[in-house]
């Protein structure tokens, strides 16, 4: 197996997770030249079937944003044979990434023991819900879930709502680049000890990780943090704001800031306002202060005003929905928007000078590669066809 270079080329990865979190970290790994081989069972990983959309009768769109530079092979991992085809990959591999339900490896022979005597280089990124031992170890676990359980969502919402699941699936996605990044700790760390390690990280713990800066302010002062819904709970002003043109967001970090802000809204004067002079003060006073504001922002044009606002260094821009954001000329001329035939994904946001990543094939059909990959392994024609049959 080989690859077009990357700062990656030649690591090579198993991959056995399925969802979100496992497939996004390890399609992180292909976009930076690493050899990924997604294992799916016979019933394929089930966001192949999360849709409408979908791009062809067996993969939804939902599953092409996180499969794409992959071969994949299917498995029946409750054959012997597909067992075996795994005691095979891992002893080639380098990284195994997995999310499955805690005790199902050792319950198909590939414990931590078996890993350490025959795969001791070998780096073992886990993800699960919370954790394999504990209070709540080994539960289930989907993002929204651990929004809630992990306080994401009491956070989040309009001050006068009820709290909401933030609109991305955030905790398994940052729990993707958690592991990627535990990958990379790891890899290196073999350089000096050759020896592979368990890469641990749970939904939870990201969710935690996530709190800030709500878990400083609740270790200071014990108060638990109140929803707020667009505006920032230490900082203002820092909310959305009605434009002509539609929704505008002000994020004004510092003093300077405001002052910069108020001479470009023709109110100099507020600037100088005891109540509005320092940025504790705006946010004891943030109602005061966003009742002033309100119907002068609203007399500007959005573009018009998001450009004279960052020509004096306030940060500030138009609210965009996710069509403007992907035809936005600054998006496209980052190339956050790849095309190969038949395939559209978001680009690379890690941007390497000399090794840059790049998007080489778009996600393959379930087993695409089956066949040659058996083959590589040394499996007979024989083998092939009673594996392709799931016996």
């Amino acid at each position: 197996m080989s690859t077009e270079g990357g700062a990656l080329a030649g690591v090579r990865v198993l991959d056995l997770s399925r969802v979100l979190a496992g497939p996004l970290c390890t399609q992180m790994l292909a976009d930076h030249g690493a050899e990924v081989l997604k294992v799916e069972p016979p019933g394929g990983d089930e966001t192949r079937g999360w849709g409408p959309p979908f791009v062809d009768p067996d993969t939804s769109a939902y599953f092409t944003g996180l499969n794409r530079n992959k071969r994949n092979v299917v498995l029946d991992l409750h054959s012997e044979l597909g067992r075996e085809a795994i005691r095979r990959l891992l002893r080639e591999s380098d990284v195994l990434v997995e999310n499955f339900k805690a005790g199902t490896l050792a319950k198909w022979g590939f414990d931590d023991e078996f890993l350490a005597e025959h795969c001791p280089r070998l780096i073992h990124a886990r993800m699960t819900g919370f954790g394999v031992d504990g209070p709540m170890g080994g539960a289930p676990g989907y993002d929204a879930v651990l929004q809630a359980y992990g306080g994401l969502m009491s956070i989040n919402g309009e001050r006068d709502g009820g709290p909401l699941r933030v609109g991305v699936p955030i905790v398994d996605m940052v729990t993707g680049i958690f592991a990627f990044s535990g990958i990379l700790l790891a890899l290196n760390e073999r350089h000096s000890s050759g020896r592979g390690q368990l890469v641990d990280c749970s939904l939870l713990d990201t969710a935690v990780a996530l709190l800030h800066p709500h878990t400083a302010t609740w270790f200071a002062d014990g108060k638990v943090p109140f929803r707020s819904g667009s505006a920032h709970p230490t900082i203002a002003p820092y909310d959305t704001f009605d434009c002509s043109g539609g929704p505008f967001f002000l994020a004004v970090g510092n003093d300077r800031q405001f002052r910069n802000l108020m001479d470009v809204l023709g109110q100099p004067d507020l600037a100088d306002d005891p109540r509005f002079a320092t940025n504790a003060g705006r946010v004891v006073q943030r109602d005061a202060l966003r009742s002033i504001l309100e119907p002068i922002v609203r007399a500007w044009d959005r573009e018009e005003l998001g450009r004279a606002l960052l020509a004096r260094g306030v940060p500030a821009g138009p609210v965009h929905d996710i069509g403007e954001t992907l035809t936005d000329p600054q998006v496209l001329h980052r190339d956050m928007v790849v095309k190969l035939e038949g395939y559209t994904g978001v680009g690379i946001p890690v941007k390497l000078q000399r090794t840059p990543g790049s998007v080489r094939t778009p996600p393959h059909g379930p087993g695409a590669d089956t066949a040659e990959v058996l083959r590589e392994l040394g499996f007979s024609e024989e083998q092939i066809g009673r594996l392709a049959d799931g016996s």
